[in-house]
């Protein structure tokens, strides 16, 4: 949890605000997950969401679905991904890596023997789609007491009871769903998303990150410009699929990259202007 209120304290010092790329650890192999992982860093990630693969991803499009199923296809599991970060943190113990999937194979393993062993592997916070708030103190509780950050989203369609009950709980930062759908939806509407996310920030008081939808560098400008944080997930993962196994560092990096200008030009603007 420090490493990503760290990376939040250090981005606000200096007039920028963070990117945050996802990827399904396994995907496209296992072997590949570690390399992706410093390949993001390099090219400009401030914190990484690393897909845990599930057999029955509720929240996540079609693109998302099939990084999980090439993934499960190698028999990559919860214990796999947490040997993974431990590896990634041999070279990089800065760099916040948190958790994204589903409560199934958390309880499979059991919450305790899960938060002990993702801090003992260095992840920094998890995003659990289907903990819902109202049902989620002990678990928080849990994850505090190791450490970590119970990451939570918000909807476009969240009340002010939902926005409330999470201001609690959360810590790290928030992900708020910045359209009604899937992952790897389109439409998105940057004057909702800069209508809501001062009401999150402000009733919550942690960082926002808005994904969903996010495809290029002006549209990770665009939200930049009223969010703390720009998660792409979708987008990464389509570069990941029609990349050869050689292709693979390089053209995510190159993506990245030109997002990580995009966000970081308008913080450039806003230190320019008088």
């Amino acid at each position: 949890m420090a490493r990503i209120e760290t990376t939040f304290a250090r981005l606000r010092e200096q007039g920028r605000k963070a990117l945050i790329p996802f990827i399904t650890a396994g995907d496209p192999t296992s072997a590949m997950t570690v390399p992706l992982l410093h390949t993001l860093v390099s090219a400009g990630a401030d914190i990484v969401e690393l897909g845990v693969p599930f057999s029955d991803p509720m929240a996540d499009g079609p693109t998302i679905q099939r990084a999980s199923e090439r993934a499960l296809a190698q028999g990559v599991s919860l214990r796999q991904v947490l040997a993974m970060v431990r590896d990634f943190r041999v070279d990089d113990q800065a760099t916040p890596i948190v958790l994204m999937g589903y409560a199934n194979p958390i309880e499979a393993m059991g919450v305790e023997v899960f938060a002990e062993a993702a801090a003992s592997a260095g992840v920094d916070g998890a995003l659990v789609v289907d903990y819902p708030p109202e049902e989620s103190a002990d678990f928080a509780a849990i994850l505090g007491h190791h450490a970590l950050a119970p990451i939570f989203l918000l909807a476009p369609i969240s009340q002010a009871e939902r926005i409330a009950q999470v201001g609690k709980l959360a810590r790290g930062y928030l992900y708020y769903v910045s359209l009604k759908g899937v992952t790897g939806s389109s439409a998105l509407d940057i004057a909702a998303v800069a209508e809501h996310v001062p009401e999150i920030r402000a009733r919550t008081g942690v960082p926002v990150g808005v994904g969903f939808g996010i495809r290029d560098a002006p549209t990770a400008a665009a939200v930049a410009a009223v969010a703390d944080a720009v998660v792409v997930g979708s987008r990464i993962i389509e570069e990941i699929e029609c990349s050869t196994p050689e292709q693979v560092c390089p053209r995510v990096a190159a993506l990245v990259a030109e997002l990580r200008r995009g966000i970081d030009g308008v913080a450039s603007d806003s230190r320019g202007r008088p």
